[in-house]
């Protein structure tokens, strides 16, 4: 357990930021609130809490992405990696250290998401399956920010973070059916894994289960062990630069 006073150190800077909490916590309780009073106006059932939900958990995990490559940017500019390169410590431990503290937020925001969705009146089965999926899609883009992190430094991180939510936005299905719109929207949306991992979430919290979805959860699995792969080894890459 060598990383874990790294990791500890890295879960206060987390978590004594008030923006990360803010955009963390509160956003998706807004954004579940708001399109939930829409749908009463508009009735699209995408809008309804229990099609809501998961899909605005997916979004905000994005911002996930955006909080790792900062804090490690951040790190490698004011020269803190620089100093802990000189440590025992291995590439892996890093990892482990700058993505660890990110679960317990994506624990967060899951647990928030679904209790404030059932207020408004959703009903879900399979909510711990569900959940499963999501820390699994969590880790994807805990990932991303691991490699953002590692190759960009902190002006580039912010632009890079920005159009990957926006991406992630437009592209999860959160807010309206890919296969609706069709073309090369949806077929960029599911050479993806955010829309994937939304349509389990839904199925599974609908009580449908996973039928015709294992190709989506491959995918999604494929995703994460590639980015894994590929954080490491951007890692190492920024360790060799020092």
């Amino acid at each position: 357990m060598k990383f874990y006073q790294l990791a500890l150190r890295n879960l206060k800077e987390v978590y004594r930021d008030k923006v990360t909490m803010l955009l963390g916590i509160v956003m998706p309780v807004g954004f579940l609130i708001l399109f939930s009073s829409i749908q009463k106006g508009v009735q699209l059932d995408i809008f309804k809490p229990a099609s809501l939900a998961p899909g605005i958990i997916v979004f905000c995990f994005a911002f996930l992405t955006m909080f790792c490559s900062i804090l490690i940017s951040k790190d490698r500019q004011n020269a803190f990696l620089i100093r802990l390169y000189t440590t025992p410590l291995k590439v892996k431990d890093y990892i482990l250290s700058y993505t660890l503290p990110f679960i317990p937020l994506a624990i967060l925001q899951t647990i928030i998401c679904f209790v404030i969705a059932v207020v408004l009146g959703a009903e879900f089965t399979n909510i711990a399956s569900a959940s499963l999926i999501l820390i699994i899609v969590a880790f994807i883009f805990i990932f991303l920010g691991g490699i953002f992190g590692s190759l960009f430094s902190l002006n580039q991180v912010s632009a890079v973070g920005s159009i990957f939510i926006t991406i992630a936005s437009l592209f999860s299905g959160a807010w309206m059916d890919l296969k609706m719109i069709g073309g090369g929207f949806d077929t960029f949306g599911y050479a993806i894994p955010f829309a994937h991992s939304v349509d389990i979430s839904r199925a599974l919290l609908s009580g449908k289960g996973m039928a015709g979805l294992y190709g989506s959860l491959w995918v999604i699995i494929g995703y994460l062990l590639v980015l894994a792969v590929l954080s490491f080894f951007a890692f190492k890459k920024a360790m060799k630069k020092i």
